[in-house]
């Protein structure tokens, strides 16, 4: 069984939405241009570095994968110290903004065909978002048994 582990350092970033600009062709035809913010293509880069360092080569794995993803997320400078203790400790978790879901899309995006032969190969998933005095995202995949039982 194969597991690997990423760990990208700093705040998790969200997928951002696409942003959209009017070209034009040098020969003068107009055209909706369609392009990810920065802040993204930067994360994805990293996440893309991190995980071609992780397989050392190795071609993607291509069966059924378990991710465990864990975003961990900065306090914010405003609270007051007991607050920022109490988040330390897991007594405080990150309701808001940004959406767990748009922070594993951005590593899912920035692995696939590096660490994965596709992401439609993910059967499960284990996600949370917590309080860190590190900020981080770690990004686990494990390589699943399709011939093990599965419990119902």
């Amino acid at each position: 069984m194969t597991r690997i582990t990423l760990t990208i350092p700093g705040a998790p970033v969200p997928k951002g939405r696409p942003r959209f600009r009017n070209r034009r062709t040098k020969a003068g035809a107009e055209f909706v241009q369609a392009y990810s913010p920065e802040k993204t293509r930067s994360y994805d880069a990293v996440v893309r570095t991190l995980a071609e360092l992780a397989m050392a080569g190795r071609p993607p794995l291509t069966g059924p994968l378990q991710v465990n993803f864990v975003a961990f997320l900065p306090i914010p400078r405003s609270w007051p110290q007991k607050r920022a203790r109490s988040a330390l400790e897991g007594r405080v978790l990150p309701t808001y903004r940004p959406d767990l879901d748009n922070m594993i899309k951005n590593v899912f995006d920035g692995s696939n065909g590096i660490l994965f032969a596709d992401d439609a190969q993910i059967t499960d998933v284990v996600m949370s978002k917590r309080y860190s005095d590190r900020p981080r995202a770690v990004f686990e995949i494990i390589e699943l048994d399709p011939d093990a039982e599965v419990q119902s």
